[in-house]
């Protein structure tokens, strides 16, 4: 086994999301990414369909995976996903908010660091989880 991409992360973890009966949305740092992780979620895993949008395909309140480049939940998410660095102020919206960043870049690592002790000083219960060079994955302490 290896490590996963990313791309194949967000795949395996909205797939739990969508099992669990919960909505997501991904907040990408650009509109090109949205593009990106739109084809990289057709393909995530053969035998499962991800059902999800973006501006382009419109109908946010039908999507249960939303992607954009706004700090919105226009589809009535319960778990919200941040990548390429990205922030937001409506955290108290969800019920969990994932923060992806790739654990082999230093200027990532220390960026996610940053949002940690700020989640942290905002009064948000942490977990942290690493993957292992297996690809599979372990919690963290703090």
């Amino acid at each position: 086994m290896q490590r996963s991409t990313l791309e194949q992360a967000l795949g395996k973890l909205l797939e739990k999301v969508l099992e669990g009966e919960g909505r997501a949305v991904v907040l990408a740092g650009s509109q090109e990414r949205i593009e990106t992780l739109n084809a990289a979620l057709w393909t995530a895993a053969p035998s499962s369909f991800l059902p999800h949008g973006s501006l382009r395909d419109g109908h946010a309140a039908d999507q249960p995976v939303w992607l954009t480049v706004e700090d919105e939940n226009p589809n009535g998410a319960n778990v919200l996903v941040l990548t390429d660095g990205t922030g937001s102020e409506r955290l108290g919206d969800f019920e969990r908010c994932l923060d992806l960043f790739e654990g082999e870049d230093p200027a990532a690592v220390t960026a996610a660091r940053a949002r940690w002790q700020r989640y942290q000083a905002e009064g948000h219960t942490l977990t942290y989880w690493q993957q292992t060079p297996s690809g599979s994955w372990e919690k963290k302490e703090g």
